[in-house]
């Protein structure tokens, strides 16, 4: 994706675990394959921020961990919150969720239960969903846009040859869960970007 969409704003890209919010005017990236990313904004004070997470919770002996779900929310909301947001304007977009590693699609596989999680956490916080894009087959890659709470978000096509690499890398993170995974280049085919 051309660098122009966003002249002039600091990007910050986020992997597995990782939460960015700001008051100033950014854009937060990431890629998704089955883990879930949850944008949230308030429209009043303008302060956004992004988190990626793998799993809705962890094990019984897991650390607090942005990896998992149910402590990435709360990581975000509470960054929102440094940032100057109110808890009680925020909004979020949600997205990912996709069976990209071609498992069964079943209740409890991990896409399924990521997307549940997600969307059960924000009625329960009583936080709106303006906006999501879930499930399916393919990675997505998601520009947030933390003033404007604007998205762009592209589906990363497994036929582009240009693309294989990436999703190599993906599918690894995914499947190794813990350890780390490296930073994943963005595709440069802009041919199929969706605006939320």
């Amino acid at each position: 994706m051309k660098s122009a969409l966003w002249e002039g704003l600091p990007l910050s890209s986020i992997h597995i675990g990782g939460v960015y919010a700001s008051s100033r005017p950014s854009v937060v990236r990431t890629v998704l394959g089955s883990c879930v990313a949850v944008c949230l904004r308030d429209p009043v004070s303008h302060v956004g921020g992004m988190n990626h997470f793998m799993l809705p919770t962890g094990g019984a002996n897991e650390a607090a961990s942005a990896r998992y779900g149910i402590h990435a929310m709360e990581l975000l909301i509470n960054a929102c919150m440094r940032e100057g947001a109110d808890r009680r304007q925020l909004e979020a977009k949600v997205f990912g969720g996709g069976h990209v590693l071609r498992i069964r699609e079943c209740d409890g596989n991990v896409p399924q239960s990521n997307i549940q999680f997600a969307l059960r956490f924000l009625e329960t916080e009583r936080i709106p969903i303006v906006s999501r894009d879930l499930g399916g087959y393919e990675p997505r890659e998601v520009y947030f846009f933390t003033e404007t709470g604007r998205v762009l978000l592209k589906r990363i096509k497994p036929s582009l040859s240009h693309a294989k690499e990436d999703l190599v890398a993906l599918e690894r993170a995914e499947r190794a869960s813990l350890s780390k995974p490296a930073p994943v280049p963005a595709p440069d085919d802009d041919s199929n970007i969706t605006l939320f």
